[in-house]
């Protein structure tokens, strides 16, 4: 789906900018432009990367911690 019209970006580019590292709006702009023009799309731009940060957090094991 688009999420900024203005200047084609989709959820799937934003998803895959936050699987290459990005982790702001700042730096989604820089990459994508999402964002760059109207700015109707930075509210949900932003609940993309923090869905992608939680989802990339929650796959993170930590290690089980040894009874002494």
């Amino acid at each position: 789906m688009y999420v900024c019209v203005c200047n084609g970006v989709t959820d799937h580019d934003i998803r895959q900018a936050a699987a290459s590292g990005c982790s702001g709006m700042t730096e989604l702009t820089m990459r994508t432009g999402c964002g760059a023009s109207c700015g109707s799309c930075v509210e949900t731009a932003m609940g993309l990367l923090d869905q992608e940060a939680r989802a990339r957090d929650a796959t993170r094991a930590l290690p089980f911690a040894q009874a002494a």
